[in-house]
């Protein structure tokens, strides 16, 4: 496992193989975490994958970084908007220098965010499902800024998207998990959601589904 990075962000490259064109998958780490957390669970996925997780910009503390800023108030998390765009205009320019340098099957990646990543993912999605083999969203809650119907990006209704969540969820409740699923249900053609008895966390079931959903989303992007 490799430690990479260019003028814009830093992340751990995992290779179990040696040739160019496997499948890819990115991942997106949580809200005062780092890239070595979602890399732990590597070992457990699909052994053609290719892992790159990354690190988000904004330092928090010792080991401790965020995508863009928040606070915690009584009223709920708020979220600096603009800080968000801008972050996610910048992790999709990302993506595609990404692309470019690895090359890995179609030139799109799989994209798993946890928590706040999964923002993350829900904004690179929006914004550039050209680059997507599908999308994992776990424990997190879609932006206040979405597509309207009449504004949806080409292409991304094909792209498959997994949700998951905890029923238990102390940070982001259970019911962010389902308004995500009502809104993405009807607009996207492959498309899974599934809650499970957790907290903000990702379970050995949870787990379990998620290695399973990305074989069969890898077996097509192979085919």
């Amino acid at each position: 496992m490799l430690t990479r990075n260019n003028d814009t962000f830093t992340w751990l490259d995992y290779n179990r193989r040696s040739d160019e064109q496997s499948p890819l998958l990115v991942m997106l780490h949580g809200y005062g975490s780092n890239e070595k957390d979602l890399v732990s669970l590597a070992p457990a996925l699909d052994a053609r994958l290719r892992v790159v997780s990354v690190r988000a910009p904004v330092v928090l503390g010792p080991e401790m970084f965020g995508w863009f800023p928040i606070d915690f108030t009584p009223g709920g998390i708020t979220v600096d908007r603009e800080a968000a765009q801008n972050v996610a205009d910048r992790f999709a320019a990302f993506l595609e220098q990404l692309l470019e340098t690895l090359r890995p099957t179609g030139d799109k990646v799989f994209l798993m965010g946890f928590s706040q990543g999964s923002v993350m993912s829900y904004l690179t999605a929006f914004r550039a499902p050209a680059l997507l083999h599908g999308v994992l969203a776990l424990s997190g809650q879609l932006p206040d800024t979405r597509p309207e119907a009449e504004a949806m990006p080409t292409g991304l209704a094909d792209v498959p998207f997994l949700v998951q969540h905890g029923l238990f969820d102390e940070v982001l409740p259970i019911d962010r998990g389902r308004q995500a699923d009502a809104w993405l249900r009807d607009r996207i053609a492959d498309y899974t959601y599934r809650e499970y008895p957790m907290a903000h966390q990702i379970d050995q079931s949870s787990l379990e589904f998620m290695a399973s959903w990305l074989s069969g989303r890898i077996d097509r992007a192979l085919s």
